[in-house]
């Protein structure tokens, strides 16, 4: 990058503007990036909301049939169960892995011994696959918390929280947050690491408790940072089908089925066209729930 001098004239002052100019080169490592980001991703996404207007089962001869997947989308139950599912599911784990994580990155900033290995402790769960970590809280759930209530006596261990379909969403939250409070909790603690220690001091000088100093001090300066959090994560859960399927496989019945679950299932049960549909109305919510979280904290928490 280049950067021109432009001297302008305006009455009897000159004034000297700088432009940076972009040199060519730049554009030529962008470019393989740039290839590879549209036939990844932007030309299957179009050629999905193309097939959406058609009756294609994702082989074979297909014709168009307007807006019918819409309309159809629009009053299917199973797709608005699944919505139902995903964004109460999505709020509750954001809720869960932001408290933990922030309660946590006060700890691990705090004056304790071992908080440096404490800290690689509580961020093994994130370099694990979220399809293994659910097959293990599976076998948790399914086997060894039944056995413990068992052998204690205790009859409300005794079955299985995933067979249930009104606690089964819980079993979900707290394998999920407990894989996403490692990130969670990152950010945090770069966010505590950077609140001046004058502060504090100065807050013990005035005779401040810790609850005072964590709920004047702390979270307003780190406000930003919990924006972050919340906006990636429920961003992130929204996605939510790999720790799904491994955990409960959307059952009991349908009561844990997600949108992207719904959204694949239908593509392997021959409903390409119907839920590219669906798929491409997701598209339009995340992007709609985007475009409010921005102007919901635009020009404020900024870092």
């Amino acid at each position: 990058m280049s950067t021109t001098t432009t001297i302008v004239t305006r009455g009897d002052s000159k004034i000297a503007r700088s432009t940076k100019r972009v040199e060519p080169i730049y554009y030529l490592f962008l470019l393989p990036s740039l290839i590879l980001f549209t036939l990844a991703i932007t030309v299957p996404a179009v050629m999905g909301i193309f097939f959406s207007f058609t009756d294609s089962i994702g082989i074979g001869d297909w014709s168009f049939n307007g807006l019918t997947n819409y309309i159809a989308a629009f009053g299917d139950p199973a797709i608005l169960q699944s919505y139902l599912f995903t964004f109460g599911f999505s709020l509750a784990t954001v809720i869960v892995v932001n408290v933990i994580a922030f309660l946590l990155a006060v700890g691990l900033t705090s004056r304790i011994r071992f908080k440096t290995g404490l800290r690689t402790i509580f961020v093994i769960p994130m370099v694990i696959s979220g399809i293994i970590i659910a097959y293990v809280f599976n076998f948790l759930f399914s086997n060894s918390i039944p056995a413990l209530g068992t052998a204690t006596g205790m009859e409300w261990l005794q079955t299985s929280i995933l067979a249930s379909p009104d606690l089964a969403w819980v079993a979900i939250v707290i394998v999920t947050a407990w894989q996403a409070i490692p990130g969670t909790l990152l950010i945090y603690i770069a966010g505590l690491l950077s609140v001046p220690g004058e502060v504090y001091e100065a807050a013990d000088i005035d005779g401040a408790t810790k609850l005072q100093q964590l709920t004047r001090i702390t979270l307003p300066l780190v406000a930003g940072y919990v924006v972050i959090n919340v906006i990636l994560g429920f961003k992130g859960f929204l996605n939510a089908y790999d720790i799904i399927v491994g955990l409960t496989g959307g059952g009991p019945g349908t009561a844990t089925r997600s949108v992207a679950m719904t959204i694949i299932t239908g593509f392997n049960g021959g409903d390409y066209a119907y839920q590219m549909a669906n798929a491409t109305i997701f598209f339009v919510v995340a992007i709609l729930i985007s475009l409010l979280q921005l102007s919901m904290t635009r020009g404020r928490n900024a870092l």
